[in-house]
């Protein structure tokens, strides 16, 4: 059975001193890096989207998916550059509310439209950000419904996808997901992805920044299929 990486990214940024979560900063060299070793494996980057039919088993092939969760102004800046110089797609979730607001760090409507028309799928990371399990069904749906109808607006195309914010859902959530029009959703659940996966509680690969982060990269992307075939992770 195929397995399909999907690979979690963040900020593409040298993390700033003594900053909360310095490890979801991954410094452009590294992550230019990392796309250069995906592209001497052979791999072929694609945007959610044109990874569908593979999730679905419908097509075969030596595909990644790579992906940015909240929307920060470095993806643009930092990362756009490096997918376009090795030829790679990739899906940019986006805090709606987090655009165009004067909120530090976070790219422009303008920006995500550039991106878009340039294979960097704009999806949906909801409104606000908020953890879906403290939330109420009302607030759920303001969440889903709201945020899918901001970026339909502002891209001018259907938006399909989201990730869950802080990785929190329920099998009730995913199903509220479901019904807000939406066709698949990702979760931070350590995997790769196969015809087998719930296609709206989808496994990824995050990438940290670490003392050891190509090393570390490179025995997620070679051994994770190994890990799941002896069962140690995901089943």
């Amino acid at each position: 059975m195929q397995t399909i990486p999907i690979l979690m990214y963040h900020s593409i940024s040298h993390p700033v001193k003594n900053a909360p979560f310095k490890c979801l900063h991954l410094p452009p060299k590294r992550f230019a890096l990392q796309m250069y070793l995906l592209k001497v494996l052979g791999y072929q980057g694609l945007s959610m989207r044109e990874l569908t039919p593979y999730l679905l088993g419908q097509k075969h092939g030596k595909v990644v998916g790579i992906t940015f969760d909240d929307g920060y102004e470095d993806n643009y800046v930092n990362a756009y550059p490096i997918l376009k110089k090795y030829g790679f797609k990739a899906t940019i979730f986006v805090v709606t509310s987090f655009l165009d607001k004067n909120k530090k760090g976070y790219m422009s409507w303008d920006q995500a439209r550039e991106m878009d028309a340039n294979g960097i799928s704009i999806q949906s990371h909801t409104v606000d950000h908020k953890s879906m399990t403290d939330l109420t069904d009302d607030q759920l749906r303001m969440e889903l419904v709201d945020s899918k109808k901001k970026a339909e607006k502002e891209l001018g195309h259907p938006v399909n996808y989201m990730a869950y914010p802080t990785g929190t859902y329920n099998l009730h959530i995913a199903q509220m997901v479901k019904e807000a029009g939406y066709k698949a959703a990702f979760t931070i659940k350590y995997g790769n992805v196969d015809k087998a996966s719930n296609i709206y509680a989808l496994e990824r690969v995050p990438i940290f920044h670490t003392e050891q982060t190509n090393k570390d990269f490179m025995e997620r992307i070679r051994y994770t299929p190994i890990f799941e075939r002896l069962g140690w992770i995901k089943s």
